[in-house]
């Protein structure tokens, strides 16, 4: 008799066929994660965020920046929706959303997600080659920049409240937290 086994891990195909239930639905290694829809200071985080990456890379014709939800397709097996995305390989956009690991992904912690962000995601977006992670934590107001050497990321630069962040690896990219953070 043949041995039968089951795939019980989904497929980017069985992804779509997720209905729009106003929450965020992610597969990590064919594994499905749901997470509820942002708190306002995970959004007004974003806001921030965006508008500093898009005046850095977008208004200098550097590259292209998106925000979530927008899936990022690294396999048939791992599609996320990062709350923001910088794209610098402009053929990695097509119609399907963003093929391939982009420069930088930023994920804003909320409570419920704190540590899929910090340890399920980080690892996996590492394994796939993602050369910049970034997490904000609007509970704390922190900003973590990670850098992928050799399949992990490493701290290589922070900032809390007001402080200004300066990225060794983005010249010019001025990081003013004060603006990211809701008053």
């Amino acid at each position: 008799m043949a041995k039968v086994i089951l795939d019980t891990t989904l497929t980017y195909r069985e992804y779509c066929l997720i209905p729009d239930d106003g929450k965020r639905h992610e597969i990590l290694e064919g594994i499905h994660h749901m997470a509820p829809a942002p708190r306002p200071p995970h959004q007004d985080a974003s806001k921030g965020l965006f508008t500093i990456l898009f005046v850095s890379f977008e208004k200098r014709r550097e590259g292209k920046v998106y925000y979530a939800p927008i899936d990022v397709i690294f396999t048939e097996r791992d599609v996320v929706q990062p709350d923001l995305v910088v794209v610098m390989q402009l053929t990695q956009i097509s119609g399907r959303g963003i093929e391939g690991p982009p420069l930088l992904i930023v994920e804003i912690l909320s409570p419920s997600t704190i540590e899929y962000d910090r340890r399920v995601k980080a690892k996996r977006y590492a394994e796939l080659g993602v050369p910049h992670y970034w997490i904000a934590d609007p509970d704390t107001r922190t900003l973590e920049c990670y850098k992928n050497e050799g399949g992990r990321y490493v701290l290589c630069a922070s900032g809390r409240d007001r402080e200004a962040v300066t990225h060794p690896d983005f010249p010019g990219l001025d990081i003013t937290l004060s603006s990211v953070w809701p008053e």
